[in-house]
């Protein structure tokens, strides 16, 4: 009777919802805002836990609920802190992280993942899940780079919309981060960006504007640093500015949590729904020390003394009501669901498809036959990489480790470990251990063990990297340099000094050294792969998948290489009030535009992955060699492998007439095609004014010039196969 009723209800408002349109949402809003008291207005603007806003009780305005993402969903934290509340029902899965969804190229898995996590968050309570995170790559050492999307705000877009499609399908909001500029951790409060207006719109803004306009994400998470001279969780330029008024967005601008710290720029500059700010709970010696936030007590203070205005209160509060109707107040969300079999395939696929072989001399790879011995090397071999990284740390139901998922691809073979390094003999989080992973044994004793081992073996596989270990790709820290932590560069010098045939398994998320390039045979670049993570690396080094990603991020030689070398660029000087100034002064060159416009040989460039099977390109045309509207450029692409598999075609444009500085070519579209064995099938890219067009500076808008242009179709930013111009 009980489940009868449950089902009739939930029929019920499913059908009440679906009756409700847009401007029904409007008036509903409108009939809400006329009954709310002063007090409740307010009291829907700011937290009242770590990770909840008030409701209205009185007229039936439920709670809204928040969580860390963009991976998982966080696990329960205590209600005034950020401790674990220990729950033993929260563990969940653990998905790839952003930089492997990126490096997949695959929209479709972009939905995928939206829709999967979407579910969790939908089970358990969630109506905001924070992420995803879109910010711009600009140096390797950046700590958050691996929750992020790359260096090419083409790529960031593009890939980003789905994935919030693919929540919002849940009834539950996506929340993209953080708006902006925040491209570095290090004294991330307390420094302010100095960019130029062009650098800005075509580097830093394009992926949360894809994320608005085509995205229609419900939230928008603020970032911590300042920009001219404002922080931005409450910076009338960029909020009211750039993301309400030129944008068109109806959402919510979230701050991150203690991004506020000033009460009128709260009240005036764009914020709408406050976290985090100067409290850690309530011992901060008043009886409700949320009450204390800059969007609560003092801003009601402010509109009875008649500073602030009841219509931008209104504005803030319609908003909110919004996302409530959006979510927490919406009909027709379903339940959800939470470590499903169907997620952890989810996983498993995304895993596997933004898993990127850089180096495969000889064909090392794919694993040939049924091996008789594998041995596998590596602390990442074992450590669990769902814990770590701060605020996407998850508590995973369960999380299959690179060795576990080979032993199980590998049943006819002995499959040997040794750790040969120790970098973290523990792995804490949510304040208790998890995971007691030391080895007694010295260092020199690890690596003699892991030599002795290799005699006999037809595989030596190495698992190594970072570990989102403070420093070592983790949020609120950046890295401390280039190269691979705990002397592995030493080790995997000396261990393919005696099997060059060794294949080198890199976990990180960011960029980093590898010195040895050329004494391994093959090299295959892992990332933070979640739950499924030794699953999803044997599929690809087993070949029962066909690695098709390619590099949201170019991997420079030595840091001296990139764009931001000096102080001034990062991590800044610091100024007056002991504010840290960063200048921007590479501008637009990030990324493989630096690389490209300074002639630097790159150690693998943007865009870059190879395949188990070879793809050929034919020649590329172009619709028409005028672009007036759009124009259509098509190139035919034939497998002339034995394998069937997919290939990532990237198409860039180049201006070759332009007036002002322009990059050499810049990504502007991209296709993946899967083909089988002699299968040729032509892939359509549409370009418009947009594709071709900068950002003018003087007129503050942006400008297609007549001229001559180039579309570039390739394998990679690097490996351009085919070209066709056209004239604008």
């Amino acid at each position: 009777m009980k489940k009868h009723l449950l089902f009739c209800l939930s029929m019920a408002l499913l059908i009440a919802s679906c009756a409700q349109p847009d401007n029904d949402i409007e008036k509903r809003i409108d009939n809400y805002l006329s009954q709310m008291t002063l007090e409740e207005k307010v009291g829907i603007l700011h937290a009242q836990s770590k990770f909840s806003s008030a409701g209205v009780p009185r007229l039936g305005i439920p709670e809204l609920w928040t969580d860390d993402g963009p991976h998982g969903v966080r696990p329960e934290t205590l209600w005034d802190a950020f401790a674990s509340a220990q729950w033993t029902n929260d563990s969940v899965t653990a998905y790839p992280s952003l930089t492997c969804l990126a490096a997949s190229w695959d929209r479709d898995l972009a939905a995928l993942y939206g829709k999967s996590v979407g579910e969790e968050a939908l089970y358990r309570g969630k109506d905001v899940l924070l992420g995803p995170g879109v910010n711009i790559m600009r140096t390797p050492l950046g700590g958050r780079g691996f929750e992020y999307m790359g260096e090419d705000p083409f790529l960031a877009a593009e890939m980003c919309v789905p994935y919030i499609q693919g929540i919002q399908s849940n009834g539950v909001a996506a929340c993209v981060k953080h708006f902006c500029l925040n491209n570095h951790e290090v004294n991330r409060h307390t420094v302010n960006v100095n960019v130029s207006d062009r650098a800005l719109h075509e580097i830093y803004l394009p992926a949360f504007k894809a994320a608005v306009q085509k995205g229609g994400v419900w939230s928008v998470m603020g970032a911590y640093n300042l920009y001219e001279d404002v922080h931005c969780c409450h910076n009338d330029a960029l909020l009211n500015g750039i993301l309400k008024h030129d944008w068109g967005f109806d959402g919510v601008l979230v701050s991150d949590w203690g991004g506020a710290h000033d009460g009128e720029q709260a009240a005036r500059g764009g914020l709408d729904l406050e976290f985090g700010t100067h409290t850690n709970g309530l011992d901060a010696g008043k009886k409700d020390a949320y009450e204390d936030f800059y969007l609560a007590n003092p801003y009601l203070e402010g509109l009875r003394a008649g500073i602030y205005d009841e219509e931008t209160l209104n504005d803030k509060c319609r908003r909110v009501l919004r996302l409530m109707m959006r979510t927490s107040m919406s009909g027709d969300r379903g339940f959800g669901s939470m470590n499903s079999p169907e997620h952890w395939a989810d996983a498993r696929r995304i895993g596997s498809g933004g898993i990127v072989l850089l180096r495969n001399e000889g064909g090392v790879l794919p694993l040939k036959g049924t091996p008789a011995k594998v041995v596998v090397l590596g602390e990442n071999a074992i450590k669990p990489m769902a814990v770590g990284g701060s605020s996407s740390s998850l508590k995973a139901q369960h999380e299959t480790s690179i060795l576990d998922g080979l032993k199980a691809a590998l049943p006819g073979t002995e499959v040997v470990y040794e750790r040969a390094y120790q970098g973290e003999p523990f792995i804490t989080g949510y304040n208790y251990s998890l995971y007691d992973i030391s080895d007694p044994r010295s260092s020199e004793k690890l690596l003699s063990d892991a030599i002795a081992a290799l005699d006999g073996a037809d595989y030596v596989i190495f698992v190594g990297g970072l570990n989102k270990g403070k420093t070592r790709d983790c949020e609120g820290k950046d890295r401390l340099d280039y190269g691979l932590p705990y002397g592995q560069d030493e080790i995997v010098e000396k261990i393919a000094a005696v099997r060059p045939d060794m294949i080198f398994v890199n976990v990180s998320g960011s960029p980093v050294a590898m010195p040895w390039i050329n004494n391994v045979a093959g090299i295959v670049q892992a990332w933070y792969l979640g739950s499924e993570t030794g699953n999803a690396m044997a599929d690809v080094l087993t070949g029962r998948v066909n690695p098709s990603g390619k590099l949201p991020f170019t991997f420079p030689k030595a840091l001296e290489d990139c764009p931001v070398t000096t102080p001034e660029q990062y991590p800044g000087i610091l100024g007056e009030d002991e504010i840290w100034q960063s200048y921007y002064t590479e501008g637009i060159y990030v990324g493989y535009r630096w690389y490209e416009s300074r002639g630097i040989e790159p150690l693998f460039a943007f865009g870059h992955g190879l395949s188990y099977t070879t793809f050929e390109y034919g020649k590329a045309k172009a619709s028409s060699r005028v672009m007036k509207d759009k124009l259509q450029i098509s190139v035919p692409v034939t497998n002339t492998g034995d394998v069937a598999g997919a290939e990532v075609v990237q198409l860039y444009i180049a201006d070759k007439e332009a007036s002002v500085d322009r990059p050499v070519k810049e990504l502007k579209g991209f296709e993946k095609i899967w083909l089988e064995p002699g299968q040729t099938g032509t892939v359509k890219f549409t370009i418009d004014r947009e594709a071709i067009s900068f950002y003018d500076e003087e007129a503050h808008d942006w400008k297609a010039e007549k001229g001559v242009f180039e579309a570039l179709v390739g394998a990679a930013s690097d490996d351009i196969r085919t070209s066709v111009e056209f004239n604008y």
